[in-house]
Formats: C-alpha cells, structure tokens, sequence
C-alpha cells in the first residue's frame, strides 16, 4: 500500500511539474487540463469556449488534433521520463461534432520499442459521445529529457 501511495504522490508530481511548463504555452491558451495520469494512461480534459469554434459553429478539428496529440505525448512522455518524444505521425478521424460542454481526451500507449512509442486517443464529450480518435507515433530520444 506504501508503494501504491509514493506512485500516486510521484504522478501527482508530474502533472503539477507539467501544469507549471504549461504556463503561457499553446496548451494553456487553448485551456487543456491534465485531469489523470496513471503508468500508461492519461486524460486530458478541455471546456469548450467560443475560440475553439470554427466559422460554422462547432469544435475546430485542429483543437482535436491538438488535444489528441497532445495525450498521446504525454502519455509518451510518462513512459519514458528519461528520454525525450516527438510527434513523428498523427492519424485523425473525426465523427461526431461538438458545440459545447467538455471534451475528455484518454490516451494510452499501443506499442513500445527502443525508439518508438505507438499510442491512440479518443476524444469523447462528457456524455460519452464519440467526437474523434487518433493514433499517434512518437521518436524516442534517448537521454534528452
């Protein structure tokens, strides 16, 4: 039970670490909060506001990307904390729209190998809906973290 409560102390950590590298970047603008982080999972969550609309009304399909991709290196990231990740492929689909509400984004790694990390990430409303998914590839560089 010890062991289990240092992890969470020590994820805890991390999200307050990356909350705080956040500041004044692309993430914080577009208001992206890390909701859970647990050894290969993350939800990230986004209330939606009129800038993350696009001219007809609905969640900009860039914010998706955005979100996804942005779990599915965080979730990278958590995998390797020692080592550096990129984002070297992003595949997209978009199903469903959204208007309003919260947009929760889990992310959770697929497969993992010495220079690569292969998540996937799904976008879904508060209610469950499905509104976009997305694989991600990442480039592991090694001792940069």
């Amino acid at each position: 039970m010890h062991a289990e409560a240092e992890d969470k102390g020590a994820l805890q950590r991390q999200i307050e670490k990356w909350n705080a590298m956040a500041k004044n970047t692309f993430w914080d603008y577009l208001g992206c909060e890390i909701a859970e982080l647990h050894e290969g999972k993350v939800i990230v969550i986004l209330d939606i506001q009129p800038h993350h609309r696009n001219l007809i009304g609905i969640v900009h399909g860039g914010v998706y990307a955005t979100l996804v991709d942005s779990a599915m290196g965080l979730v990278a990231m958590l995998a390797r904390p020692e080592d550096s990740v990129v984002t070297t492929n992003l595949g997209m689909n978009y199903v469903a729209k959204a208007e309003q509400g919260r947009i929760i984004v889990t992310a959770e790694i697929v497969h993992s190998s010495r220079k690569s990390i292969s998540t996937q990430a799904f976008a879904r409303l508060e209610s469950g809906e499905l509104c976009a998914f997305g694989t991600g590839t990442f480039r592991v560089i090694r001792g940069s973290g």
